[in-house]
């Protein structure tokens, strides 16, 4: 679909759409390319961090990750369908003729709400489009459209299917894409060939090369103060010196015109010599030639003095200007000591990430050992199954008998009972004839025959022992 886009919300659709899901950091450039041109990359990520949580077209799960809803509105579904079935951006005035069964008022509600729809981008001259349609991959880099295969292949491409793929978006040959891949540590060669994306390594990446850009721009504001500093300082100092010159080519002229006075003094002296008649007429003006020639001295002296202050002012500022200078070359050998150590942590990056194959391999191989133990405890599982099925039928049967052993004794149980019922009634039955004896033996007659009937067994047994 040609045309340029309306708004920055347009933008964001169209990128998010293609690549499904980026970062703030990975939209600004995009963005930053397409419009904004005039703004710097802060204000940029500030504008697009506004729309991104305006309009609900656009989700995040962690506040980092955006992605792009095209499941929509279901009111919109109607203009969705018309667009899909010409297949070429309409305006507002064809939407709404197209849409009889409703209200212009109503149709005109439902333009403005698919602006938060995911499916609809609206063109700088007011037409409306869906996102869907063909994207223009001239506006995004070769790294992005690379990143973009390999996630659609997160198993991982050679570097002949990667071409094909890419290709697709963009005329790229398997040197330039080699290039790109060897370049950034984000793009892992898991072997022969093959090459898949790493996103963490790839947030790491990015955070460190912000950070080293953050401190780059802090020494390179640094050393812009310092440098307009000095060059104030400079600027003052050649001030100075042309103070300087100024006043040695005054000195110059009182020492011309010293040696002239001078001169013209010697002169009158001769004349004075010659002319003795003269004198009285010249010692005024020689008097007033002396006072102008002390006045000159001393001015001449005083000018010296300053000449000499200046001179060992400039050899102080030369001093502070070789310490500069000492300083200037210590920021440059720390700067150097920073690329190394860049070197250092790219060098433990390549360790770091050949442990991590190690490591995978371990893993698999531990994998491999636990497949194999799963599978010798399943089989176990099997045989303590089957054992377990014997017992339990050879309890099902030990049950079976102790139930019929059960209702056997539960039989004799309740014979013994109704015996022991029986017993009872006979009990009761003596004790009701023992209480009638013990109210017949209470009689004193019935004493008296038991206690002779007693008297006699006694009798009796003494005769026979």
């Amino acid at each position: 679909m040609s045309g340029k886009l309306n708004s920055l919300t347009d933008v964001l659709k169209k990128t998010l759409f293609f690549f499904e899901s980026l970062t703030v950091a990975e939209l600004t450039p995009y963005v930053h390319k397409q419009m904004l041109v005039d703004y710097t990359q802060e204000q940029v990520e500030e504008k697009i961090c506004l729309c991104l949580e305006q309009h609900k077209c656009f989700e995040s799960s962690n506040g980092c990750i955006w992605v792009l809803n095209l499941e929509g509105k279901r009111d919109n579904d109607q203009l969705y369908n018309l667009l899909l079935k010409k297949q070429q951006p309409l305006s507002s005035n064809e939407l709404s003729k197209n849409s009889l069964k409703k209200k212009k008022s109503k149709v005109l509600a439902e333009q403005a709400e698919l602006i938060n729809d995911g499916r609809f981008i609206q063109l700088a001259n007011g037409q409306w489009g869906l996102t869907e349609w063909e994207v223009e991959t001239e506006h995004y880099s070769l790294k992005h459209l690379i990143i973009k295969a390999l996630k659609i292949h997160p198993t991982g491409l050679s570097l002949a299917q990667l071409t094909d793929v890419v290709g697709n978006w963009r005329n790229a040959g398997q040197k330039e894409i080699h290039e790109v891949l060897k370049k950034l540590p984000y793009f892992d060669e898991i072997g022969n060939g093959v090459w898949c994306y790493n996103s963490e390594a790839r947030v790491i990446y990015d955070r460190i090369i912000k950070r080293y850009l953050e401190s780059i721009k802090r020494q390179r504001d640094r050393w812009n103060r310092e440098r307009h500093k000095w060059t104030l300082k400079n600027a003052g100092l050649q001030k100075q010196i042309e103070e300087i010159s100024a006043t040695y080519r005054e000195v110059a002229a009182a020492l011309a015109l010293r040696q002239n006075d001078t001169g013209r003094y010697e002169q009158m002296t001769t004349q004075i010599a010659e002319k003795d008649l003269l004198l009285a007429l010249r010692k005024k003006e020689i008097y007033r030639y002396k006072e102008h020639l002390q006045k000159l001295e001393a001015k001449a002296n005083s000018i010296l003095y300053q000449c000499r202050l200046w001179v060992a002012r400039y050899k102080e500022k030369e001093k502070e200007n070789i310490k500069i200078q000492q300083l200037l070359n210590m920021n440059q050998t720390s700067q150097e000591s920073l690329f190394t150590k860049l070197q250092q942590y790219k060098e433990r990056d390549r360790e770091n990430k050949a442990k991590f194959i190690e490591m995978k391999e371990n893993h698999a191989n531990r994998v491999a050992e636990l497949q194999t133990e799963i599978v010798e405890l399943k089989q176990k599982l099997e045989k303590f199954k089957d054992n377990v099925g014997q017992e339990q039928k050879i309890w099902h049967e030990e049950i079976n008998t102790l139930s019929a052993d059960l209702k056997h004794f539960m039989a004799e149980a309740e014979k013994l009972g109704n015996a022991l019922r029986f017993a009872q009634q006979e009990l009761t039955k003596i004790k009701n004839e023992y209480k009638l004896l013990e109210d017949h033996l209470t009689h004193p007659l019935v004493r008296m025959v038991a206690r002779l009937v007693s008297l006699f067994k006694k009798n009796s047994r003494q005769a026979v022992s």
